[in-house]
């Protein structure tokens, strides 16, 4: 039988996530926040209470022996949702191929969110075996991709899963109108009109 734990009541432990890392900021500073938010991406022991600000009520049961399993690898990714530095770049990048489909799928909301220019990860991770992880990838390689990309996008408008499906026309749509792309994509070169257009920004609040 486990101890339970008491966490300080100055832990925001029932917040939502975005809360919680801004309470995490305000207390030990953004760098820090950046650097702890790496550490646990890359399996490191960051502290209890920042992996309680991470990670919330479920870090509570994994510091009282739950399995930790991939959990605080998600939380490291998770949290550079909301705080950044661009020392985490590569670890996000990294993170694409992390063992754990959830460490990849939030790692591509990541590449999209801070506009890391990997397109050819991307384009691999398309064909991951989760379709989570896939729409995640399509989603972000509309986002920085250019009209070389669009046959694989296309190629996944016939994927077996419909979430895919969906993610793949609209990056589609995202990637032709930013390119002011032909919408024939059965077309083998398609022609772009003037200039690139500007998507997103990597200072954008992410979507919950």
């Amino acid at each position: 039988m486990h101890n339970k734990l008491e966490p300080h009541p100055d832990l925001p432990i029932d917040l939502p996530t975005a809360e919680r890392i801004h309470a995490a900021v305000e207390h030990y500073g953004e760098t820090a926040v950046v650097d702890s938010s790496v550490a646990l991406l890359r399996a490191k022991n960051a502290g209890k209470d920042f992996l309680l600000y991470a990670g919330g009520r479920h870090a509570l049961g994994i510091l009282e022996g739950a399995p930790a399993l991939y959990w605080p690898e998600l939380w490291g990714a998770r949290a550079l949702l909301y705080v950044w530095g661009e020392s985490a770049a590569p670890y996000i990048v990294v993170g694409l191929t992390n063992q754990a489909w959830r460490v990849r799928e939030m790692c591509a909301r990541v590449v999209q969110l801070r506009d890391l220019q990997v397109a050819p990860k991307l384009v691999r991770l398309t064909t991951d075996e989760v379709p989570r992880v896939r729409a995640a990838a399509l989603h972000a390689l509309a986002a920085q991709g250019t009209e070389e990309n669009l046959p694989t996008i296309v190629q996944r408008l016939r994927d077996p899963d419909k979430e895919v499906r969906r993610a793949a026309q609209q990056a589609r749509d995202v990637l032709q109108e930013r390119w002011q792309l032909s919408r024939d994509p059965s077309q083998g070169e398609e022609q772009t009109h003037g200039t690139k257009h500007s998507h997103g920004s990597k200072h954008s609040h992410p979507e919950r």
